[in-house]
């Protein structure tokens, strides 16, 4: 009993204390309700506030912008305003231009329109003016042909006799004119003529360009290469085209020819039968051919290594045999091979130095004496022969051309031209290229020295390069720096006015001062 009724106040003690928690819950649900409640309102005033704040802040800023915006339009409206007013502006002087013009075409076109009428009206004077005078003209001729007693067509006939008496007399005058100074040329074209066919053919001293002397063992060798009767030797002429002279001189043989080619296809098979020591007439033409060809190689050889001394390739077979030929061919004395790789080398230079065509320059240099290799057998100056060779042979127009103007036949058209022709100009005039009598040449040597040492202040002076240049020293306490300059000049004055001389002389005037001791 006792122990159901602990549980019984176990149980009220419990409901109890559950009634009484759930009272302080509620006691503080309505605590924080209100506390709640309280808050809700503040933060609902707060946000009116804030509201109205931004509200206000929002009309201002509003109110700015949009006074801002007005402004800004006001502006614009102001710019735009002024431009329309400048544009307005120009429009209205491109009107006034306007107007202006189209004034004056109309004044212009009214004074052509009166000015055709007033030409339309003049032709039609004119077109009367016409038929009347044609109508005088034709009472004229009338009057004339009744006062003459000659129709139109006579009275031509009859001008055209007299003027055509006129003029055959006049021409006869002319041609007799013509005739007398004819004459009084004549003998200065022909020497021209001679001296220039001389020129072609030989060089200054022909017994040294169209003789060879061909040497013997001994003089017994004469008789062999005469022959019986001569046989031997009309051979060796017959089958060269080459005189053999057989004379006093000891152990020599001279050959004889102006065709240096022959002369030497003569030496060689001599000089071979003289080795072979079996000379007759069937031996003499087996040499003769063998020297033919070895000749021909030769010529073939010499042409090859001119083309590759100068390094120009793709030249005809033919044109490379013909410069070969060039090997024994001299003018005034100079070897024309040896001009022709030196023309070839100069042009290139030169070439170089200007920036033309190299290789057009060196072509047209190697080829530019080509006729000379045959012009004893063609009629025609070496320079239309060479032209022709070079057309057969399909060469380019700008290499015959180049060829074509270096003795000045015809006008230059390319640098390369100009080129080939200073070249040749430089290879003659060089020193040694052409020859001169010695006696010349050393009293050139010497008057070189004697103007030279005419001048006060002259301590030596030497002519040197054979005459292409001369030095002179002179003494530095008598002659000043400034002074040596009008002294070369007064020198070359003098040389040009006193000398005659090919190409150019150097005058090279020294002034130097020395200190010289030993030491011992």
């Amino acid at each position: 009993m006792a122990e159901e009724v602990d549980k019984i106040n176990v149980l009220y003690v419990a409901i109890a204390s559950v009634v009484a928690l759930v009272i302080g819950i509620l006691i503080g649900y309505m605590a924080r309700k209100s506390v709640a409640e309280r808050k809700i309102g503040s933060a609902e005033e707060e946000a009116k506030k804030m509201v109205n704040d931004a509200k206000r802040e929002g009309e201002t800023a509003k109110k700015e912008k949009l006074l801002e915006a007005k402004e800004e339009a006001h502006s614009i409206k102001n710019e735009l305003d002024k431009e329309i007013k400048e544009r307005r502006g120009e429009l209205q002087k491109y009107e006034r231009r306007l107007v202006q013009k189209e004034e004056v075409l109309d004044k212009k076109l009214y004074g052509l329109e009166s000015r055709e009428n007033s030409l339309d009206n003049q032709k039609k004077e004119l077109d009367k003016q016409k038929v009347e005078i044609e109508k005088v003209k034709q009472k004229q001729l009338e009057k004339l042909e009744n006062l003459s007693g000659l129709t139109s067509d006579q009275a031509r006939d009859l001008i055209l006799s007299d003027t055509q008496k006129q003029i055959r007399h006049e021409m006869s005058i002319m041609i007799k004119e013509i005739e007398n100074e004819a004459k009084e040329t004549a003998e200065k074209k022909a020497r021209e003529i001679i001296a220039y066919s001389i020129q072609k053919c030989s060089a200054d001293h022909v017994a040294e360009t169209t003789v060879t002397v061909v040497d013997l063992p001994n003089d017994e060798m004469k008789g062999r290469i005469i022959g019986r009767e001569g046989r031997n030797i009309r051979t060796l002429e017959t089958l060269t085209g080459i005189d053999l002279i057989i004379d006093d001189t000891p152990e020599a043989v001279i050959l004889s020819g102006f065709d240096p080619i022959r002369r030497e296809t003569a030496r060689i098979a001599l000089e071979k039968l003289i080795a072979d020591g079996r000379i007759h007439p069937a031996r003499i033409e087996e040499m003769v051919e063998k020297a033919r060809k070895e000749v021909d190689n030769i010529i073939k050889e010499e042409g090859e290594k001119a083309i590759f001394e100068t390094n120009i390739h793709g030249i005809h077979p033919e044109l490379i045999k013909l410069l070969g030929r060039l090997k024994y061919r001299t003018s005034y004395g100079q070897n024309v091979l040896k001009h022709s790789i030196e023309v070839s080398h100069l042009a290139g230079i030169m070439a170089a130095e200007l920036g033309a065509d190299v290789r057009l320059a060196k072509r047209a240099g190697i080829l530019h004496d080509i006729g000379k290799a045959v012009d004893h057998e063609i009629e025609g100056t070496h320079v239309e022969i060479g032209m022709d060779l070079l057309k057969k042979y399909k060469e380019s127009k700008d290499v015959i051309h180049a060829m074509s103007t270096h003795h000045g036949d015809y006008e230059p058209e390319s640098i390369e031209a100009v080129l080939v022709t200073a070249a040749d100009a430089i290879s003659a005039a060089r020193p040694g290229a052409r020859r001169e009598t010695l006696e010349s040449y050393i009293k050139r040597l010497e008057k070189l020295e004697e103007i030279s040492n005419s001048y006060d202040g002259v301590e030596k002076s030497y002519a040197i390069q054979a005459g292409r240049e001369v030095r002179i020293i002179v003494k530095p306490n008598e002659v000043n720096d400034e002074e040596i300059h009008l002294m070369a000049r007064e020198i070359t004055e003098r040389i040009e006015n006193e000398l005659e001389y090919p190409g150019q002389i150097k005058v090279n005037i020294i002034r130097e001062s020395r200190a010289i001791e030993y030491a011992k």
